[in-house]
C-alpha cells in the first residue's frame, strides 16, 4: 500500500474517531444489583461559593427494566432519596424530568427505561466549605416482576473553583427535560373542564403549540384518590389544537370541581407543566371515544417533506464549495459511454444516501447518550474541522496533478472509467464528501424534517434521514436515468486540466474558509500554525515532482507526519473563552434568553439571530438582508433590540432554545412583540419582506419599517 493510500485510510479512520477531552470525574461509586446502577455525579469540579450544588442522582438499568416517575400512575413508587447522613447539607431539591407511558393490559404507568439522571439541586449550609453527599435511596424496578431496592450512594465534592466537570452536559440535558413554563416550547394549556352528566369522571384539556403538535401525551396529577388514564386526543388547527379527554376513577365529578390539578404535556422533546384549576362545565368540543386514537403526524408527509428538502439543498450555499468536485464528475464522462455514467453517478447518490445514513446513526448514538444533537453540529467540532481541511487540501493537490491515488485493480475493473475519470469507490466518496459539506445549513423543510425525525424512534430518524439523503442525490439520479446529460459533453482534453486548475483553486478557497472557521475554535494562532501546515503538505507533494529531489522519495512519510501533527493540533490546543466577534458587533447584543420576556413585556421587539461561523447561508442571511436597509435600519430603531446566538461552538442553551421551536439546524430566526410574545419563527432563507412582514405581526412601530 503507497504512502498516500495509508494517509487516506488513516484520515478515514479519524472521521468516524472520536477524541476525549480531559476532565476531571466527580462521580460515585455505583451501587450495583443484578438489574439497575444508581450512582451520584456532579456538574462542577468543586463547591465554589455558591449556595447551591448542581449535582445528578443517575440510574442506568437493564434492557426491559424500568423505575418511576414522581406520580407512578396505576403502579408503583418512585425513587425515594434519604440524605440524612450528608455533611454540609442544608437541602436537596430532586428535579423529574418527563417520563414516558408504559401501557400494560389496561395499566397506565409512568416512568423512565434504558437511563435518566434526576438533577439534584443541593443547598450547603456553608459555602465554600466542601460538601458530603451520603444517602441512600428507596426504589422500585419493574419487568414482568417488580423488585424493591435501596440504593446507598455518595460523593464528597471538595472545596475550590466550581468549574464546569466531565458531567456537566449530561446533567443540563435532563435538566432540559424537565417540564417547565410552556412558553420555552412553545406548549400552553388554555383551559380544563370536568364534564356534567356522564357516568365516568372524565377531564377535557385544551392544548395550544407553536408548532403542530407530533405525538402529544397528558399526565394528570391532583388528589390522591384520583387516577387518570391514557388521553383520546383530537387535533386541529394544522395540528397546533389539541383537546385531550382522560377518564379518572376514584372521585366523582362534583368531588374534584374546583380542585387545582398538576398537567404535564409532553410531545417528544418538548414538555410543559402547568397547575390548573378545574370546574364542572359543558364539552370543549366532541372527541373520539375509541380508546387506542393517537395524534402523529403523517409520516409519509413528512417523508416527502424531507425528499423535497434534500433537493433543496442542493442549492444551498453550504454545498458550494463541492461544485467543483460535482462539476468535474459531470465533464469527465464527455463523449463516454452510458454504462459508466449510469455506475458513476449511482455510486456517487449511494455515498450520498449512506453519509446521510452515517450522521443518522450518529445522532441516535448521541441523542441515547444524552447530549445535544444537531443539524451539522459536527462543524463545532475542532478535530471534524481539520479533517476537512485536510481533505479539501488533498483535493485540491490532486486536481492540481500533484499525486494521483493509485486505485487497486479489482475496482479499477469495476469503475468501467477510462483516461483520468473516477473508480466506482472515487465516485462514493465524493457523494460522502458532499455530504459532509452539506450540513452546516437548513434547506427550506430540512429543519421541518429533522426536527419531526429526532423526536421519534430509531427507524423514524432512519427513514427521514434516508430520504433527506435521496433528495440531495436526485441531481445524480437524474444524470444516471439520462446519461445523455453527461456524455454530450466534449471529450475531456486539454481544456480539462485547465478546469482542474480552476476548480483546485475552489477547493483552496474552501480550505480558507475552513481556517477562518477553526480560528474560533483553536484560536487565530492555532489557526495560522494549521494553515503553515497544509502549505507545507502542498509544498511537499511540489518537490516530490522535482527529479532527484530526496525529499521527494519520503514525501508521503512527510505528508502523512504533517497530517497527524495537524490533527493533532486542536486536542493539545484548549479552546479560548473570550467572547465571539460576531456577537459583539455593532448594535448587536449577546443572545440572552431570560430577557426575551422582560423587554417584550415593556413594550420592546426582539429579534434573535442564530447563527455560526461554519454555516454559510447564514453569513449570506447577513450579507443580503440583515446587514442592508430597509432591515439593518429596523433593526437600530428605538424599540427593536437585536440579539445574536453564536453557535460556532457547542452550546447548550441555544440548542435547548432551537429545540423549543422544533429546530436542530441553523440559519434560524425569530422575531418577538407584544402581539407575538411566543415568537415568530422565520424561514430559514431570509428577504427583507419576510422579516420586516414579521416586524409588522409582533407589534413593532410600523414607522420605522420602510420597504
Amino acid at each position: 500500500m503507497s504512502s498516500f493510500r495509508k494517509l487516506l485510510a488513516f484520515l478515514a479512520i479519524l472521521l468516524f474517531t472520536v477524541a476525549p477531552r480531559i476532565a476531571f470525574a466527580m462521580a460515585g461509586d455505583w451501587d450495583t444489583n443484578e438489574h439497575v446502577k444508581v450512582r451520584i455525579v456532579s456538574a462542577v469540579e468543586a463547591v465554589g461559593e455558591r449556595d447551591t450544588v448542581p449535582l445528578g442522582v443517575q440510574f442506568q438499568l437493564k434492557l426491559g427494566w424500568k423505575i418511576y416517575w414522581r406520580s407512578p400512575g396505576d403502579a408503583g413508587f418512585p425513587p425515594d432519596p434519604d440524605w440524612s447522613r450528608s455533611k454540609n447539607l442544608s437541602g436537596a431539591e430532586i428535579a423529574w424530568p418527563a417520563p414516558e407511558r408504559f401501557s400494560i393490559l389496561g395499566l397506565e404507568t409512568l416512568g423512565y427505561k434504558d437511563e435518566v439522571v434526576f438533577p439534584l439541586s443541593v443547598a450547603v449550609s456553608q459555602p465554600g466549605e466542601a460538601l458530603q453527599l451520603k444517602g441512600q435511596i428507596r426504589y422500585l424496578a419493574c419487568k414482568e416482576i417488580c423488585i424493591p431496592y435501596e440504593a446507598k450512594v455518595g460523593l464528597d465534592v471538595p472545596a475550590g473553583p466550581a468549574n464546569p466537570g466531565e458531567y456537566t452536559h449530561l446533567i443540563s440535558s435532563y435538566v432540559a427535560k424537565v417540564p417547565g413554563a410552556g412558553d420555552r416550547h412553545g406548549l400552553s394549556v388554555q383551559k380544563a373542564v370536568l364534564l356534567q352528566g356522564t357516568a365516568e369522571t372524565t377531564i377535557q384539556v385544551e392544548a395550544l403549540s407553536r408548532e403542530p403538535f407530533v405525538k402529544p401525551d397528558l399526565f394528570v396529577e391532583g388528589p390522591e384518590e384520583v387516577v387518570f388514564g391514557k388521553p383520546v386526543i383530537s387535533l386541529s388547527d394544522g395540528g397546533k389544537r389539541a383537546v385531550l379527554a382522560l377518564t379518572g376513577i376514584g372521585l366523582t365529578p362534583t368531588e374534584l370541581d374546583g380542585a387545582t390539578l398538576v398537567f404535564t404535556l409532553v410531545d417528544g422533546d418538548r414538555a410543559m407543566e402547568a397547575a390548573t384549576p378545574v370546574r364542572l362545565g359543558g364539552a370543549i368540543e366532541s372527541v373520539p371515544s375509541q380508546a387506542g386514537v393517537e395524534a402523529t403526524a403523517s409520516l409519509g408527509y413528512m417523508l416527502a417533506l424531507a425528499l423535497l428538502g434534500g433537493l433543496i439543498l442542493n442549492l444551498m450555499p453550504c454545498v458550494l464549495p463541492v461544485l467543483s468536485i460535482k462539476l468535474l464528475s459531470v465533464v469527465s464522462y464527455g463523449g463516454g459511454n452510458a454504462g459508466g455514467v449510469r455506475v458513476g453517478f449511482l455510486a456517487t447518490a449511494a455515498g450520498i444516501v449512506a453519509s446521510m445514513l452515517l450522521i443518522a446513526v450518529a445522532l441516535i448514538g448521541v441523542k441515547a447518550a444524552g447530549m445535544t444533537i444537531g443539524w451539522g453540529i459536527q462543524f463545532q467540532q475542532p478535530l471534524f474541522l481539520v479533517f476537512m481541511a485536510l481533505v479539501v487540501t488533498l483535493f485540491a493537490c490532486n486536481l492540481f496533478g500533484l499525486f494521483e491515488v493509485q486505485v487497486p485493480q479489482r475496482l479499477a475493473d469495476l469503475s468501467l472509467s477510462a483516461g483520468d475519470r473516477p473508480s466506482v469507490g472515487g465516485h462514493f466518496m465524493t457523494g460522502a464528501f458532499a455530504t459532509l459539506l452539506a450540513t452546516p445549513c437548513s434547506a427550506p423543510f430540512v429543519g421541518t424534517a429533522v426536527g419531526f425525525a429526532l423526536s421519534r424512534d430509531i427507524v423514524e430518524i432512519l427513514l427521514v434521514f434516508a430520504a433527506l439523503g435521496v433528495g440531495l442525490a436526485l441531481p445524480y439520479l437524474a444524470v444516471a436515468a439520462v446519461p445523455a446529460i453527461a456524455t454530450a459533453l466534449p471529450r475531456p482534453g486539454k481544456w480539462m486540466v485547465i478546469l482542474r486548475h480552476i476548480l483546485g483553486l475552489s477547493l483552496v478557497a474552501t480550505a480558507l474558509w475552513l481556517l477562518t472557521v477553526i480560528s474560533v475554535q483553536i484560536g487565530v494562532e492555532g489557526a495560522f500554525a494549521l494553515g503553515g501546515m497544509l502549505a507545507l503538505i502542498g509544498t511537499v507533494l511540489i518537490i516530490r515532482r522535482l527529479p532527484g529531489s530526496r525529499l521527494g522519495r519520503h514525501s508521503g512519510k512527510a505528508v502523512l507526519v504533517l497530517a497527524i501533527a495537524a490533527l493533532a493540533l486542536p486536542i493539545v490546543r484548549p479552546q479560548p473563552i473570550t467572547p465571539m466577534a460576531s456577537v459583539q458587533s455593532g448594535n448587536w447584543q449577546p443572545f440572552n434568553r431570560a430577557e426575551i420576556s422582560r423587554l417584550v413585556a415593556a413594550g420592546r421587539v426582539v429579534f434573535v439571530d442564530v447563527t455560526a461561523d461554519w454555516c454559510i447561508t447564514c453569513q449570506v442571511n447577513k450579507k443580503v438582508v440583515l446587514d442592508t436597509e430597509p432591515v439593518s435600519e429596523w433593526l437600530n430603531s428605538e424599540d427593536v433590540v437585536a440579539m445574536r446566538a453564536d453557535w460556532t461552538r457547542p452550546n447548550d442553551e441555544i440548542a435547548h432554545y432551537l429545540a423549543s421551536f422544533g429546530r436542530y439546524g441553523i440559519p434560524f430566526n425569530a422575531v418577538y412583540g407584544p402581539k407575538a410574545v411566543n415568537g415568530i419563527a422565520l424561514p430559514e432563507l431570509l428577504t427583507s419582506t419576510i422579516v420586516l412582514d414579521a416586524a409588522v405581526k409582533s407589534g413593532s412601530d410600523t414607522r420605522f419599517v420602510s420597504r
